[in-house]
């Protein structure tokens, strides 16, 4: 009898371990599949991976950078919120390569951990922030090695890198500082291409430079040029901005108050204003879309940046547009999500966190708040749903739980919502 349980007690372990075993093979098979099969393909567009921009800077200046635990501390958030693919840009600093070795560290300890990225590299004109005199005709000489890092990253991470972006806003004109010729860009896109066709990168790694609308031919016919044109050809797909929240200061005949809905309450007038904001950002879209088409070209188009900002000291603020605050934030964030997520499209929301850097002389600069978390961690009042239903239980930015801003009180929040300016009343300025 000892020996026939002594059997039955040896059998019954060796099926718990083959159990056990195929549970972890299992696992493994999974996560295997997952690194295999997602590509950029099967992420864009979908609205099962959400997408996101990200910048992890809590400083000041970015010579503070972020380290890998806060780095993995942000990761856990936007993985809770749904999101699976964010947006760097550059690899000249250390927060992209840390990035993804947060991610994978990330992997290791759960295996179902999934996070993939679109790796940024920056590209200059010639003498862009020397303080001498910007060659908007030539490129810098510091953009072949930003390819080169990028391509490095994208071969060593290859499981998580899943679409480089040759530049950032770098072929619009207004941006005075830095941007170059489209030839610059298609340059560096066909240098990428070859080596995917050479098999130097992953066939399945797509291309893209991700760039203002008016860029991408969507504004004046100044930009319809034949390297536009070829660059348009050129890359996988189209990553455009579009940002309602800048033109309702530069471009502001959509957000004024119409005299038809003079009459609506002040929260049906800021109702109305941002469904407005959302056909801004549509038509935009619309734009580039036609322009690629009339080339005859079948290329989908997804948002690489749209975002709005919370704190104003200036233009977009009391003084200016008045369409600085969290509770219109929250109205063009579920907007935009609704929009793109039913037709199709991934839009990298700007952005994730708050950065101080990007305006350090002005703390109150709007270029500083267009995160849907404070530095601080506190979930702004398009997230403050997800604090109620405990999405962010249990995780922490800076050693700070995941609260709501305001202290979570609605009234505090709605004082400092300003209506738009009527339309009449511009008129006459």
């Amino acid at each position: 009898m000892k020996s026939i349980i002594t059997f039955t007690v040896i059998a019954m372990a060796l099926v718990v371990c083959n159990s056990c075993k195929e549970s972890n093979d299992k696992k493994q098979t999974h996560q295997s599949q997952i690194q295999k099969q997602v590509t950029a393909k099967d992420i864009l567009g979908n609205p099962d991976y959400l997408a996101i921009s990200y910048g992890g800077y809590r400083k000041v200046t970015r010579e503070i950078q972020p380290s890998i635990d806060e780095l993995k501390e942000d990761m856990r958030i936007l993985s809770a919120m749904g999101i699976k693919i964010v947006r760097t840009y550059n690899v000249q600093l250390d927060q992209a390569s840390n990035l993804l070795k947060a991610i994978r560290q990330l992997k290791t300890e759960d295996p179902e951990f999934e996070m993939y990225v679109m790796l940024g590299a920056w590209i200059d004109c010639k003498n862009a922030w020397t303080g001498l005199e910007p060659d908007h005709y030539s490129e810098s000489e510091k953009n072949e090695g930003e390819i080169a890092r990028a391509v490095a990253l994208a071969n060593e991470y290859p499981d998580i890198v899943k679409i480089l972006a040759v530049g950032n806003e770098a072929m619009v004109k207004w941006a005075t500082s830095y941007y170059v010729q489209p030839w610059v860009i298609l340059k560096w896109v066909n240098h990428l291409q070859e080596l995917k066709k050479e098999g130097e990168l992953s066939k399945d790694l797509w291309i893209t430079s991700s760039d203002d609308f008016a860029s991408w031919g969507g504004g004046e016919s100044s930009y319809h040029t034949e390297d536009l044109e070829k660059l348009v050809k050129a890359v996988d797909y189209i990553s455009m901005h579009t940002y309602a929240y800048h033109n309702t200061h530069y471009n502001p005949e959509f957000w004024w108050i119409p005299e038809d809905e003079e009459e609506l309450s002040d929260m049906g007038k800021i109702e109305a204003a941002m469904l407005r904001a959302k056909a801004f950002a549509m038509s935009q879209y619309d734009s580039v879309s036609n322009y690629v088409k009339s080339l005859g070209v079948d290329k989908p188009v997804h948002i690489g940046e749209t975002g709005w900002a919370t704190i104003s000291s200036g233009q977009y603020g009391p003084k200016g547009s008045k369409a600085t605050d969290e509770f219109k934030e929250a109205l063009y964030h579920k907007h935009i999500r609704e929009w793109t997520n039913s037709e199709g499209i991934s839009c990298f929301y700007f952005e994730a966190f708050n950065e101080k850097w990007k305006d350090a002389q002005n703390k109150n600069g709007s270029e500083n708040h267009f995160g849907l978390f404070t530095l601080e961690g506190q979930a702004k009042y398009a997230l403050w749903d997800m604090v109620d239903n405990g999405i962010f239980e249990g995780l922490t930015r800076n050693g700070n739980p995941i609260g709501k801003t305001y202290n979570g009180e609605i009234e505090a929040l709605m004082e400092d919502v300003l209506t738009p300016p009527l339309k009449k009343e511009q008129a006459v300025h």
